[in-house]
């Protein structure tokens, strides 16, 4: 395995830190701002205006769409390439990885179209995402079902003539909310008696057709994700599209949602190691700046203790991270399978820990919004869920080394 990275990605690697310390991080208290006068004024889901001028200056700067590798539509970057400039992007988890359009959800649905749109779905919808012009949501979990079990899903798509009719309730479809937003990709069932993987299909579903009711946006420990678009419940009440919105093949909804879900998935433990990165380098300042019983918090051992633990678990996880992207760009997604679970367990646990322990360093401040600390922990505690919840990936990590144990 060789991890070195590439000339290309020492690059931009260096461009976006240079990015960061010049445009993202005093642009933060701006974002903060704006997104608190937004709500203040009555539309908590507007995007803030500072967003758009980081936009302007990452495209100009070269740091636009990095995470695709089809150099069709993106920067060519391999998975690997990418990692490390993922994982800058995550030391601002809220304004920097949309600043350069690559934030989720519309980085998966933009690998889907990529990989199975037609030419017509691509000029409506691909284009103008890549561009930013557009803003998209993935409605795939229901309120009404446990979805870690995919085959759960009780939306339907059903062909009626010309048509597709969509019955449902859908919930964490991210950034619904927002004025940008225009189209869903949701997923159902299409073809009830099929087996178990071939039940399900994805149609693209603009917003404004009839049927479509965003009822409200979930939050996330109190955080509303206001200034992302939120997490929007969304009913689908005989809402009729064309045949034609059918992306991919009808049953193929299943095998098209684990291709959108595996880069996915690599891309927010990318980022979650950035968030710990970040959150170790304020736990170390602010314990060497406070004092204690007499004497620096850093100099207690058990603060010490923590330091070195952060470093330890976010070294193992980047490692991991490294080897799935790896593996990612030498066998395929679907033959990574195993390490793609793993990370997805490894990464976010780390980023957990770290960021608890930056918390603890920091007293009352750690849980409020004075630091980034707390609203990066909500974010990373959802990741033990989103995408598939930790017990589901560990059940395939269990399920493989049983299997090469039995030699099967």
């Amino acid at each position: 395995m060789d991890f070195a990275h590439s000339e290309r990605s020492l690059e931009l690697q260096a461009g976006l830190r240079r990015f960061l310390d010049e445009q993202v991080y005093p642009a933060e208290p701006v974002f903060e701002e704006q997104a608190a006068a937004n709500r203040a004024a009555g539309t908590p889901f507007r995007t803030p205006a500072v967003l758009a001028d980081l936009k302007v200056e990452a495209r100009k700067r070269g740091l636009w769409n990095l995470f695709l590798p089809d150099e069709r539509h993106g920067a060519g970057l391999s998975v690997l390439e990418y990692a490390p400039i993922a994982e800058l992007s995550g030391r601002s988890h809220a304004i920097a990885p949309e600043a350069m359009n690559c934030s989720a959800p519309d980085t998966g649905n933009m690998e889907l179209l990529s990989m199975f749109a037609t030419e017509e779905q691509a000029a409506r919808w691909l284009t103008p995402l890549l561009e930013g012009e557009i803003r998209s949501c993935f409605s795939m979990t229901e309120p009404a079902v446990a979805s870690s079990d995919a085959a759960n899903i009780a939306t339907t798509i059903t062909p009626d003539g010309e048509e597709y009719v969509v019955n449902g309730r859908k919930w964490w479809s991210t950034g619904a909310l927002r004025e940008e937003c225009e189209v869903a990709i949701v997923m159902g069932v299409s073809d009830p008696d099929a087996g178990k993987y071939e039940r399900h299909s994805m149609i693209l579903v603009p917003l404004d057709t009839p049927g479509v009711r965003v009822e409200r946006s979930t939050s996330v420990f109190g955080y509303d994700d206001g200034p992302h678009g939120g997490h929007g419940v969304i009913h689908y009440d005989n809402v009729r599209v064309p045949r034609d919105n059918l992306l991919g093949p009808q049953g193929g909804g299943f095998k098209m949602a684990q291709a959108r879900l595996g880069p996915g998935r690599i891309h927010h433990c990318m980022r979650c190691m950035g968030m710990a990165e970040r959150a170790l380098e304020l736990m170390c300042d602010r314990a060497a700046a406070r004092t204690t019983f007499g004497r620096p918090i850093a100099s207690h051992g058990v603060v010490q203790e923590w330091i070195a633990e952060s470093r330890l678990a976010i070294e193992q996880a980047r490692l991991m991270v490294l080897k799935a992207a790896w593996l990612i760009d030498t066998v395929g997604a679907g033959k990574a399978r195993t390490e793609i679970a793993a990370i997805k367990v490894a990464a976010p646990r780390a980023a957990s820990y770290v960021l608890d322990r930056a918390i603890q360093v920091h007293g009352g401040a750690g849980v409020s919004s004075d630091t980034p600390l707390a609203e990066a922990w909500a974010q990373v505690r959802t990741l033990h869920l989103a995408d598939g919840p930790d017990e589901v990936h560990l059940r395939t990590l269990a399920r493989q080394e049983l299997r090469r144990r039995s030699g099967a």
